[in-house]
């Protein structure tokens, strides 16, 4: 295979490109980063500016340079974060300073509630247009309430009321959605005077506004308007492109846009209609919601917010097809279409936390039409939201509101992946920024890890954050990969990169193979009650059945080849949709001709009720009945393996074990890796034409060929991956041996000796031992961080010696007869001593390299365990013959 043969000669492509943060540092401190990073094998970097104290100013142009420079004499390229603070859409305060009128605008409700009948009742709307209250009362505090005065509280009225509905009142926040009535055209001079039937009555008033969204995004432009997003372009793009044109396409690689979001409140829990919430807009999106409900919607503006109507639910769906349609096209496309133009590419991500990706607030109302003027699927995992174990729904960590693990684990890098495989602009890649803010007790071994569960979900492109230039000890979201030498750990981590390097080039520029489908829930979501993508995402990921998420877009667009549905390069047999009460009704028409044409359509607890438009459904719904199945979310993972609808099987239930399939032109790829870090696995997989293949470790760069069999024997310890490929032309040496003898080695008597990141690889503090000591678990060694160096002596005859390592926190390098062995950076800590052993007696020396956790002890590291240091379980030799 033409890519196995290309990692095995080192000629694997780049596929990382960390952030490198600047601060304004001297010119030798920035030439010395780059020849850092770049001795890791790493090949290009996205420099961010968040920090920068001159971001488009003569310093940040200055520094730019020396980058350049030092990068084209380095052989790397160079990306660039598009704004001066993080989130992107700031535009440097351009929007702010310049163009106020290009700021976020939200539609606000406020809500009044009165009892009739009153003629003629006189209601003040002004104060409904102050932003917040003002400070009518001294309570608790020694105030003075005359401190407002009248000028201030103007300052307060920048807003205007759009409309005034009113409504007949049943309960606290609940209405009479047939007594929806517009009453705008009463307002005189700020007052509503209008005649109040009998009854409890809600009267709305909503506000167009710049006040009240997220804080943190305050200024920020608005992205539903394209002129908006040209301030952004022309500021941070096109000084950029004056400055440096000749560069473009060729050192710079493109542009990074960091978490760009409606802001319209803070948080993950934006959901249209299940949360009071200022909601995105602009001057003319009331004339385009109308245009796309059928008719004037004005009076209809309460059910953004309240009620659980068919027509609430209608314009919900309408309203957030709008606002993510807007933010797709004058935003993410906009910026795509300028990069493209002046030969550069567009990366980034959105917030996807907690569900946040198809949602308002820190989402952007749909990820795959957020994305849809990339170049790349883009995703992120930082501060804890991605750790092991951690899978089942929602654990406190750094948040207040904790991390949804069920979504981490299961949905958000197959949802990056998939809209990497399905969109053609993408070229089957997809970005993850990883290992950020983790805090320094993150070490290779977790990052390896993490690494993993991207690598196996299909992810080929990595921007790991952070490397600062700031003074060590940086506080900003630590961990930092070099700070300035003191981490230890830094020295291996061309291990890792090599190892991420080796298997994106592997899964790239070909295909993914998986036989099913999976709805994104987005539209379900906006038209009612739903199902979240990962529960069955989950099933299917435990059950080693591959899939892609979906989005109804590509549904729509999909081709029917045979009884398949094919999307882009990628074929599936089988589309499983999540419950929904609601689809749209294209949607619907697309899984009606799929199922005639015997695609297995699956429908999750039940069939959907009407659709996302309102309109009736039973036409279809009689047809789904009888050439589709409603199966069960318990019931999914058997019902598929009785229908022989998925690939690959386990002789025994796995739900650690993960696989992905991949293929070039000349053979078949297969990586599987154990996710667990507490079990090992032992299994057997059949797989077609297992006799084809051989057996890459990308750690080692090694080929060794598969012993014939019908079923391949599958043992995986905790954390490690195997790669699967088609060996067509014999690269694979036959390696079979069997065990002889185990020598115990922890009870023979060690030296022991110290170095931190600063004095290695000088060692002091020297300890003997009668026996292998834990070391770290509240004793002197317990803010140790650094190396621990292991010396023992062993015998052996001239035969296969390797050595087994049950576990070490982290880094582990061998020596024998002071030849180095090799270095890993997590399980399986296995070493081939053979070509450095002698018969009679031979050194061995371990060195073990921890984190800077255990020394710093660091605010973002309470969320990790603090491990002990050095070994921590059995060594043995094992002799083969």
């Amino acid at each position: 295979m033409k890519k196995i043969k290309e990692v095995l000669s080192n000629k694997e492509g780049n596929h990382i490109l960390p952030f490198l943060w600047m601060h304004g540092e001297d010119e030798e401190t920035t030439r010395h980063y780059l020849q850092q990073i770049s001795s890791t094998g790493i090949k290009a970097t996205c420099i961010e500016s968040r920090p920068h104290p001159d971001f488009l100013g003569a310093k940040w142009w200055e520094d730019v340079d020396i980058i350049l420079d030092e990068s084209k004499k380095l052989g790397m390229s160079v990306w660039i974060l598009d704004d001066e603070h993080f989130p992107t859409g700031y535009a440097a305060g351009k929007i702010k300073n310049e163009y106020p009128h290009l700021q976020k605008v939200y539609l606000k409700m406020q809500q009044l509630d009165f009892v009739g009948p009153k003629k003629r009742a006189g209601i003040l709307l002004d104060w409904m247009l102050y932003n917040g209250k003002p400070n009518i009362m001294s309570v608790g505090v020694e105030k003075d309430v005359s401190e407002e005065t009248d000028s201030d509280v103007e300052l307060k009225f920048r807003s205007k009321i759009k409309k005034v509905i009113a409504a007949k009142k049943l309960d606290y926040e609940q209405i009479d959605e047939t007594s929806l009535v517009d009453v705008t055209s009463y307002i005189k001079d700020s007052v509503l005077y209008w005649d109040v039937p009998e009854g409890a009555w809600s009267f709305f008033c909503f506000i167009e506004t710049q006040d009240g969204g997220e804080i943190a995004t305050e200024g920020y432009l608005n992205p539903l308007v394209p002129e908006a997003t040209d301030v952004l372009i022309n500021t941070v793009y096109e000084s950029h492109y004056r400055k440096y044109r000749e560069e473009f396409g060729n050192t710079i690689k493109g542009f990074f846009s960091d978490e760009p979001r409606f802001g319209n409140i803070k948080g993950p829990e934006a959901s249209i209609g299940r949360i009071d919430m200022p909601l995105p807009w602009c001057n003319d999106l009331l004339e385009l919601l109308s245009d796309s409900f059928g008719e004037d919607c004005s009076k209809y503006l309460p059910l953004l917010f309240r009620g659980d109507s068919r027509i609430a639910y209608k314009i919900r769906f309408q309203y957030m097809e709008l606002v993510s349609n807007l933010y797709s096209k004058n935003f993410s496309e906009r910026i795509g279409a300028w990069c493209k133009k002046h030969g550069v590419e567009y990366i980034g991500h959105v917030i996807e936390d907690n569900n946040a990706h198809a949602r308002l607030g820190y989402g952007s109302g749909h990820f795959f039409k957020s994305m849809k003027g990339q170049d790349m699927s883009g995703i992120d995992v930082v501060l804890h939201q991605l750790v092991p174990e951690q899978d089942q729904g929602y654990f406190k960590s750094f948040t207040s509101t904790g991390w949804d693990g069920e979504f981490f684990h299961y949905a958000l890098a197959k949802m990056g992946s998939s809209l990497g495989h399905l969109d053609l602009r993408k070229q089957g890649r997809t970005m993850c920024e990883v290992f950020g803010a983790y805090g320094w007790a993150e070490g290779l071994k977790l990052m390896n890890w993490i690494a993993n569960h991207m690598l196996v979900r299909g992810v080929n492109y990595f921007v790991p954050h952070a490397f600062s230039m700031k003074n060590y000890p940086d506080a900003d979201c630590p961990p930092h990969f070099y700070a300035h030498g003191h981490n230890p750990q830094f020295k291996y981590m061309d291990n890792l990169i090599h190892y991420m390097n080796r298997v994106s080039h592997l899964l790239s520029d070909g295909k993914h193979i998986a036989p099913v489908a999976v709805l994104y829930h987005a539209e379900s979501e906006w038209s009612g009650d739903y199902m979240l993508l990962q529960k069955p995402a989950k099933i299917l990921t435990q059950n080693q059945i591959d899939f892609d998420i979906v989005s109804a877009e590509l549904i729509i667009n999909s081709t029917i080849q045979k009884n398949k549905m094919k999307i882009a390069n990628e074929e599936f047999n089988t589309v499983i949709i999540p419950f929904s009460e609601a689809l749209p009704k294209e949607l619907i028409h697309k899984i009606v001709q799929l199922a005639e044409a015997g695609t297995e359509i699956i429908f999750l607890e039940n069939y959907p009720s009407f659709s996302s438009e309102n309109e009736i459904i039973q036409t279809e719904l009689a047809i789904l009945k009888q050439s589709s199945s409603v199966i069960s979310l318990d019931n999914l993972a058997d019902y598929l393996k009785s229908k022989n609808l998925h690939e690959i099987e386990s002789s025994n239930f796995e739900p650690s074990l993960r696989y992905y399939h991949y293929k070039h032109e000349d053979g078949h790829i297969y990586m599987f890796f154990n996710e667990s870090t507490i079990r090992k696995i032992q299994t057997n997989i059949a797989i077609p034409d297992l006799e084809k293949f051989s057996l890459y470790n990308p750690i080692e760069n090694k080929v060794t060929k598969l012993v014939a069999s019908e079923t391949l024997e599958l043992t995986l310890a905790q954390g490690e991956s195997i790669i699967l490929f088609e060996d067509n032309e014999g690269i694979g040496e036959v390696d079979i041996l069997t065990n002889e003898s185990v020598i115990p080695l922890n009870a023979f008597k060690w030296n022991l000796s110290f170095a931190d990141s600063e004095k290695y690889p000088k060692i002091e503090k020297y300890q003997i031992f009668n026996e292998l000591p834990l070391l770290g678990a509240g004793d002197e060694y317990s803010s140790f961080s650094g190396t621990v160096r292991y010396e023992t002596q062993f015998e052996t005859e001239n035969k296969k010696v390797e050595l087994f390592i049950e576990d070490a926190q982290e880094t582990v390098s061998v020596y024998v007869n002071d030849i180095y062995i090799g270095t890993k950076i997590s399980n399986p800590y296995t070493f081939e001593l053979t070509n450095a052993t002698k018969e009679g007696q031979n050194s061995l020396r371990i060195e073990v390299t921890n984190t800077l956790g255990n020394s710093k002890k660091d605010y973002l590291s309470q969320f990790m365990y603090v491990e002990p240091i050095g070994i921590n379980g059995e060594v043995l030799l094992k002799v083969k013959r």
